[in-house]
């Protein structure tokens, strides 16, 4: 379960803070010393836990998983039936060349005014209880869009619905 929602949720729940930060480990080490975070990590499950260093490590994730399993009394199952489902939804855009991607990002601002949103890395929109992230790649001329939902259908349309809008301010 690697949602953001979920990470959120959990951390409030039991009176945590929660911050974002932009995606890459360089940016969420930054973010992490700047509030003086416990833990912290990315989607892609790397886990970087400040008291042993500020690196990823998958080792103190299984280390932290396996320890929490230990502490249960009816077994993986049961620990996994604690937590919330939610739905990922990776897509990506191709970009021609010389496209202006800030303008795009203007205008689906401007289309979504009413919902909250965070310009940190690309461009993120909530939605009640959902949310869609668009952002630029490093490596590729092409725009990601992650979405999430509590149902997978959802965090499909989300997506698919933002991408038409990319489309549309593409044109």
């Amino acid at each position: 379960m690697s949602s953001t929602k979920a990470l959120k949720e959990i951390t409030l729940k039991h009176g945590g803070e929660y911050f974002p930060s932009a995606v890459g480990e360089v940016n969420v080490v930054n973010k992490m010393k700047e509030n003086n975070a416990v833990i912290g990590g990315e989607g892609n499950g790397g886990i970087i836990v400040p008291d042993f260093h500020y690196g990823r490590d998958a080792l103190i994730g299984i280390a932290l998983f396996l320890s929490h399993l230990a502490n249960q009394k009816n077994g993986i199952k049961s620990l996994r039936n604690q937590y919330p489902d939610y739905f990922i939804s990776k897509n990506k855009i191709e970009l021609d060349k010389g496209i202006d991607v800030a303008a795009i990002f203007e205008k689906i601002k401007k289309k979504y005014k009413k919902n909250p949103v965070n310009t940190e890395d690309g461009l993120k929109i909530e939605f009640d209880e959902d949310w869609v992230h668009l952002r630029t790649s490093n490596t590729e001329p092409i725009i990601r869009i992650y979405s999430e939902s509590d149902f997978e259908t959802k965090a499909n349309n989300i997506a698919q619905r933002l991408m038409q809008d990319i489309k549309e301010a593409m044109a």
